[in-house]
């Protein structure tokens, strides 16, 4: 009985030890990434096609582009984790592209290229809260590891929508988490809602007073596709970097 105890036993031992050799391994669950970035672009009703094209391509060929390359592997791990999600009104958010490691060029193009072939997911309201809100719950939920937490919110109007804008930052920010901002500026003539699009003071002034926040937290302006294209990859390497925002704030990013 207790040979054949002793048999069962390293019987047993035997097929967990080959279980766990041909099972994929776990580790990766919990991987150290230099960032965590909620990339987080607005398709309301206002974001003409132009402009939806602006931000998908954008993010494309910014994720890709040399300089965050160079930024993404002179981290300590040399990697970092990208999503990218679409809202719009509440109750319209969806991930796009969910969470990727971003660690070569390969990987780079591999996100782009699922990125810019996606359908435009839906059309609304404008309800900046709520992107907030569940970039938040992408934060939390990711299977990547990272003491450094940002949402990069792009968007050309002010949040008509959901909770006050002000209490979800806060909320976020509470977590430690940075909240970024990319204006994305609509000429006043072509705007059929010019309350939303050119709010008092400006629509990077209301970003700044009621959108961004957190630590080292910054706002740029796009005027159009190439500016947003330079403004988006600045924004990242700083990002990445870990770089100042005031002094990529104050940076002029000509159309």
């Amino acid at each position: 009985m207790d040979r054949q105890m002793t048999y069962a036993t390293r019987l047993v031992v035997a097929l967990l030890s080959l279980a766990l050799t041909l099972s994929p391994p776990t580790a990766r669950a919990a991987d150290s990434v230099d960032l965590l970035l909620v990339l987080a672009a607005d398709v309301s009703r206002s974001v003409t096609e132009a402009k939806f094209r602006l931000q998908r391509e954008g993010a494309a060929a910014a994720i890709s582009d040399p300089e965050v390359l160079r930024a993404i592997t002179s981290g300590p791990n040399r990697r970092i984790a990208v999503c990218f999600l679409e809202w719009a009104t509440t109750g319209m958010q969806n991930v796009v592209v969910d969470w990727t490691l971003i660690e070569d060029d390969a990987s780079a193009h591999s996100f782009g290229d699922r990125l810019v072939e996606m359908p435009r997911s839906f059309a609304g309201s404008t309800s900046i809260s709520s992107a907030i809100d569940f970039s938040v719950t992408q934060l939390e939920r990711a299977s990547f590891t990272s003491n450094r937490r940002v949402i990069d919110i792009s968007g050309d109007g002010n949040n008509n929508s959901g909770r006050p804008v002000t209490d979800a930052r806060d909320d976020a920010v509470g977590k430690g988490i940075t909240i970024n901002g990319l204006v994305i500026l609509t000429p006043l003539g072509e705007s059929f809602r010019p309350e939303h699009t050119h709010p008092p003071g400006g629509l990077e002034k209301y970003f700044q007073d009621n959108v961004v926040g957190g630590f080292g937290s910054f706002t740029v302006v796009a005027e159009g596709h190439e500016s947003f294209g330079r403004a988006l990859t600045k924004k990242l390497i700083a990002e990445i970097a870990g770089l100042p925002g005031p002094q990529l704030a104050a940076a002029p990013v000509l159309p």
